[in-house]
Order: structure tokens, then sequence, then C-alpha cells
């Protein structure tokens, strides 16, 4: 396609179409050695972590939850009824209390590096379909300019359902 063409068969000029720079924020290839290794060691992290739970919504929103100020008041707690088992009754389980809050401080610092993985993974994520729909409404733009010249015009009407109104209203125009 050239561009020229394209310029004099509409009223934009060379250079509006010249300085749509297609994004590019990341560049990634994931070769099937790649691929097998993560999910090998998504596996291995799976069966690592079987013992975690998943909790239904209303099971989470039941929760007693403890949180920055109500932790040291817990350790306290846990403290203080460990030096005197004088006071605390059967029904009372202190050392399972105890196991719970060492598996925490043993699991946070991997859920932190888990969840710094994650954002980056979702960053990368977002980053790569963002690149791809920026080129997507670039060429669609280009196609809405050079279609009906070069025998394009029906793709490109197919193309535009993306932008119909939801209702059943007039295609409306990509924005961006």
């Amino acid at each position: 396609m050239n561009f020229c063409t394209i310029s004099s068969a509409r009223s934009e000029s060379y250079t509006d179409l010249r300085s749509l720079m297609s994004q590019n924020l990341l560049s990634l290839t994931l070769s099937n050695d790649q691929l097998t290794a993560i999910d090998n060691a998504l596996a291995a992290l799976e069966a690592a972590l079987e013992d975690l739970i998943a909790l239904t919504p209303d099971q989470r929103r039941g929760l007693t939850r403890m949180g920055p100020k109500s932790e040291a008041f817990c350790r306290q707690t846990l403290t203080v009824l460990a030096q005197n088992p004088q006071v605390v009754p059967p029904s009372i389980d202190v050392a399972e209390a105890q196991a719970d809050l060492d598996a925490l401080d043993r699991l946070r610092p991997r859920l932190a590096r888990l969840q710094r993985l994650n954002e980056r993974a979702e960053d990368t994520e977002a980053a790569l379909g963002s690149d791809v729909m920026s080129l997507a409404l670039e060429g669609y733009a280009l196609l809405k300019v050079a279609g009906k010249n070069q025998g394009l015009e029906g793709l490109r009407r197919d193309l535009s359902a993306r932008f119909a109104k939801q209702g059943g209203g007039k295609a409306a125009a990509p924005a961006g």
C-alpha cells in the first residue's frame, strides 16, 4: 500500500499518515522450552502448595480479619496466653494458633514474591494487548482511508462491528 496514493485518495496528508507510529511497549517471544519450564515450575508450585485453600465469597466475607494493627495484638495475646497456660481453658488451642502464625510468617515472603511476579505478568499482558489493539486501530484507520480504492470496503465494514453502539445503533468512530 502506498501512503501517497492513500493521501491523494482522501484529504489526509502523507505526514498525517506517517505520524501514525505503531506502539510497541514490549516484544516478547516465549519458546516452547520456556513454556515447558514455566508449566513445570507452576506444576511444582501447585504441588508444593497443595494445602492452600480456596474460600467461597461468603466465607471470605465472614472472616474475622487480622490487619497490620491487629497483628501486633494477636502476637502479644498468643505470647501472654502461652506464658500463662493456667488461664487458658482446654477448648482454646493456643499451640494451633501459634502454628498458624508461624505458617503465616513462613508463607508471606513467598506470597510477596508471587504477587510481584503476578503484577509483572499482568502488566506484560496489558502491554502486549495494548500493542496489538493500538496497531489494529491504526490498521483500521488505514483501511477506512484506503479501503474503497483497494477493494477492502467490505472487510472494513466487517471490522467496524467492533465500534457498533449497543442496542443496534449506527457504528461509532473508533477512539484514538
